[in-house]
């Protein structure tokens, strides 16, 4: 089985929506990813096994020197694969590339192995604020 990676690659909003909601366990919603991503990221990381989409990682920034991955998100049956962590090694890439400075990351606790462990991230001081 190969798998691909594609920054900036083409996606299905039915796809990308199919997959948060399996890697987040909440009903599908009628986001439209093609247009949030587009607008307001750096990039994006589609991962795929022929035309399925098996992960996808989305990289949004403030315009300068900071990035940021938000839902990093793998289909159920190839986590503990490495999936994850190439969709996050290909970010840091073209992070690096579009010449950020930073890479920033928040996640659950439980998600601290596959962060700081597989994915090379540091644990910081950072803030924030609950606005809901």
């Amino acid at each position: 089985m190969t798998i691909t990676y594609e920054w900036r690659g083409d996606f299905e909003n039915e796809a990308v929506n199919a997959l948060h909601s399996e890697a987040f366990d909440h009903a599908p919603l009628p986001i439209d990813w093609w247009v949030q991503v587009n607008r307001h990221s750096l990039g994006w990381v589609c991962a795929r096994v022929a035309s399925r989409l098996v992960g996808f990682v989305n990289v949004a920034w403030d315009g300068g020197v900071h990035a940021f991955v938000l839902d990093t998100m793998v289909v159920e049956d190839m986590r503990k694969a490495g999936v994850g962590t190439e969709l996050v090694a290909v970010a840091a890439r073209h992070a690096r590339a579009a010449h950020c400075e930073w890479l920033h990351v928040d996640f659950d606790d439980h998600l601290r192995p596959f962060y700081f462990d597989a994915c090379g991230f540091e644990p910081t001081d950072a803030g924030l604020i609950a606005l809901r």
